[in-house]
């Protein structure tokens, strides 16, 4: 589901663009679906009640960053910065829980069988890569190898749907351990 929302979204952003000339209202309605669909589902995921309470916690403190950023950013000509970090701070922090979880249970045997494991390593990379690329994206615009940012991004968005190919082809599709 999540991944036909993203196909969506790729397309009415093109097509935003060249009607409109910038985009960024689909993008940051995009990262606000995104990560709380995510926060969602490693709350849901981890079995320990501390960690569903933190997660909870997140998902809120999310939302406030979200909506309480609106009085510092226009979101129709820029894209989000704080909620960005923060939402990706999360869940980082989100997908750490669920790793320690798995190696405190016998679900560290079947690890690599798991689609859930693999999903969570591609954004693990790709969100540990992206906060310092948005932050010099947003604040340093005028250095030199500032367009080099983007190949970066585009590594880590490669890398983090080979997780996820491995994934749909390791995992098995009937347990999710």
């Amino acid at each position: 589901m999540l991944l036909w929302f993203i196909v969506i979204i790729e397309f009415l952003g093109k097509y935003y663009y060249q009607f409109f000339g910038a985009n960024y209202i689909i993008y940051n309605i995009y990262h606000l679906i995104n990560f709380c669909f995510l926060l969602f589902l490693y709350k849901n995921y981890v079995e320990s009640n501390r960690y569903k309470k933190l997660i909870s916690w997140f998902f809120y403190l999310y939302l406030a960053f979200f909506f309480g950023n609106l009085l510092f950013q226009n979101y129709f000509t820029q894209i989000q910065t704080v909620p960005f970090i923060m939402g990706a701070l999360f869940v980082i922090i989100s997908i750490l829980f669920l790793f320690i979880e798995i190696l405190r249970s016998d679900r560290v045997l079947y690890v690599t069988k798991n689609l859930l494991f693999w999903i969570s390593v591609g954004l693990l990379l790709y969100f540990v890569g992206r906060i310092p690329t948005r932050i010099i994206k947003n604040y340093w615009e005028e250095i030199s190898y500032y367009k080099s940012i983007y190949i970066v991004e585009y590594i880590l968005s490669i890398i983090m749907n080979v997780c996820f190919i491995i994934g749909f082809i390791c995992s098995e599709k009937n347990k999710q351990y």
